[in-house]
């Protein structure tokens, strides 16, 4: 087994930086990425949030709710200190629960351009419904596996 270099933990500055900054808004720029060194077996990586927080876009009130990341890594991995602090940084923002899983997807294919990654939020129910959306992206040979996971999804 081989340690980390310095040159492959470049892009990793917040862990153990010993300052801790959290944004008051949406911030996708503190997400941070390291080469993945596994790349040549496919493998799944899943990461559970199970405190999101963020806003109604109509009332401002809060909306709580757990969000499920799970992809299969290509070249790159993300931190995970990095996507604490960028799903913290939803807390004060304003969008539905769809927008939210669809952002978080789309930030995290632009970061890690992944083989395969999915975000599924469970949205505790507010006016007695709970709103459970589940977003797909997946390069050309994980096709049949995203039409099977979202189908799952829709049954569970």
């Amino acid at each position: 087994m081989t340690m980390r270099t310095k040159e492959e933990l470049q892009g990793v500055t917040e862990l153990g930086s010993g300052h801790t900054v959290y944004q008051n808004t949406y911030a996708p720029e503190v997400l941070e990425c390291f080469p993945n060194k596994h790349e040549k077996a496919p493998y799944m990586v899943k990461l559970n949030c199970p405190e999101f927080t963020s806003l109604c876009p109509k009332t401002g009130q809060p909306d709580f709710g757990r969000i499920v990341i799970s992809y299969i890594p290509d070249h790159k991995l993300v931190e995970s200190k990095s996507l604490k602090l960028y799903l913290f940084s939803f807390r004060n923002n304003g969008d539905f629960h769809e927008d939210c899983v669809n952002i978080i997807k789309n930030d995290l294919v632009d970061l890690l351009q992944p083989k395969y990654l999915e975000v599924a939020g469970y949205f505790n129910p507010r006016g007695g419904i709970s709103i459970l959306p589940f977003a797909v992206y997946y390069q050309p040979e994980y096709k049949d596996m995203a039409q099977r996971r979202m189908e799952a999804f829709v049954h569970e």
